[in-house]
């Protein structure tokens, strides 16, 4: 059997994917969430690790392909 899905974003970190994959900078994520730029940046670190990614585009494709985002 697989194992249930052992990578799972917080809903804070799906939400800074959302946005960064709408192609908003730091700030511009930061601020619509009620959060410093630091976390953002936090977040988007750790789930990049999570999930093993190792760029922007990475994280981009990863929203489109999990329906996060419309491509």
């Amino acid at each position: 059997a697989l194992p249930a899905d052992p990578v799972k974003p917080t809903k804070c970190e799906r939400d800074v994917v959302v946005l960064v994959a709408e192609r908003l900078g730091n700030k511009q994520v930061a601020t619509p969430l009620g959060i410093s730029v630091k976390t953002v940046e936090s977040h988007r670190r750790n789930i990049m690790h999570k999930l093993g990614l190792c760029s922007t585009a990475d994280l981009v494709r990863y929203a489109v392909r999990n329906g996060l985002i419309q491509p």
